[in-house]
């Protein structure tokens, strides 16, 4: 099983950005497989990955996830291309739909049609990274533009058809998708007991393009933190599972939401929202159930750690993606580093 992190989150604005870096030179030296940006309206998810390609040697660095909306499908194409050649062939391209109140507020797209228009996305890019001319006629995109001067181009950098194109998705038909199109599948809202909600679409999708779930990689996670004071733990994890359920979307398109209520949490997950949106935000997070926390996550005991980590593998999960918590960098990193131990340790017995 493969290990990978985020750096800085959706929201990252940049701070401390020096010990972010040597926190993820220390990934990379434990052994860590992968880490991934992200962006929301903070910090961009490339930018950061350009500059950490000359700062790390083994590390894969993804996208998780670049928006779609935010940029054309041929700048996509460039951008990874470039990426993958300044950090020596180690880049994944992560994309995502977003939702709509950062699509339509932030980019000012239209986001009616997500899934066509992501497979419309990859559609091109495919023709991009594989070197050949860009022509598309579909229902988004449109390649060259009708009625103007401009013709089919085929991009100048050397083709890269093997480059990893990752998805984050969560609703049946898009995981379906995924499986049909996509190297990876970033997922979230994952619970083992209940993967199937996940993996039998994703498994669909990839069976009618002649491949099955072997051929994507399966990445997911949660937080990682061991100890005797299951309690606290759990206790500490509720806000973010809170937030998640509440206010992750709008009132009306939460897709965190709709997982979890596929999952068997419909009641849990809809008291939840419904608190949160009434500003009850204390009362959202008291009616969290233990169990959500504790089946997403890595924490408690050794014992119950090691046991989730199986449960994942049993599922079918090839990458867990890790956060780790601490009140200064140097803690972080150390609790990377047993978060890291452990996971490698416990793996190669299997």
């Amino acid at each position: 099983m493969r290990i990978s992190i985020s750096i800085g989150s959706a929201y990252y604005n940049g701070e401390e950005w020096d010990q972010l870096v040597e926190y993820t030179q220390a990934a990379d030296r434990m052994g860590v497989h992968e880490a991934w940006s992200a962006e929301a309206w903070g910090m961009d998810a490339i930018v950061p990955l350009a500059y950490l390609a000359a700062k790390t040697e083994n590390l894969r660095l993804g996208t998780g996830i670049m928006q779609i909306s935010s940029r054309v499908p041929s700048m996509i194409a460039m951008t990874a291309q470039s990426l993958d050649t300044v950090s020596n062939g180690r880049f994944n391209l992560g994309l995502g739909v977003s939702g709509p109140q950062v699509v339509e507020g932030l980019h000012g797209a239209k986001f009616a049609k997500p899934l066509s228009r992501l497979r419309e996305c990859v559609d091109i890019l495919r023709l991009g990274l594989g070197g050949e001319k860009l022509q598309y006629d579909g229902e988004h995109y449109v390649l060259p533009r009708p009625g103007g001067e401009g013709k089919p181009i085929r991009l100048s950098q050397p083709p890269r058809p093997n480059l990893p194109i990752y998805l984050a998705t969560l609703g049946p038909k898009s995981l379906q998708m995924t499986g049909e199109v996509a190297d990876g599948w970033l997922g979230t809202c994952f619970m083992p007991e209940a993967g199937h909600v996940f993996l039998d679409d994703l498994e669909a999708g990839a069976k009618s393009a002649g491949r099955s779930l072997k051929d994507i990689d399966i990445q997911t996670g949660g937080y990682f933190e061991i100890s005797d004071d299951v309690e606290r733990l759990v206790a500490e994890r509720k806000p973010a599972m809170a937030f998640t359920l509440g206010a992750m979307g709008s009132a009306k398109t939460n897709f965190y939401n709709d997982a979890y209520c596929r999952a068997g949490y419909e009641d849990d997950a809809k008291a939840v929202q419904s608190l949160w949106i009434e500003g009850k935000r204390d009362q959202a997070i008291a009616r969290v159930p233990d169990e959500m926390v504790l089946l997403t996550n890595f924490i408690g005991t050794e014992d119950m750690v090691r046991a989730r980590l199986r449960a994942f593998r049993d599922a079918g999960v090839n990458t867990v993606r890790l956060g780790t918590g601490g009140k200064s960098w140097s803690e972080r990193t150390a609790a990377l580093e047993e978060a890291a131990d452990l996971v490698l340790n416990e793996t190669a017995s299997w």
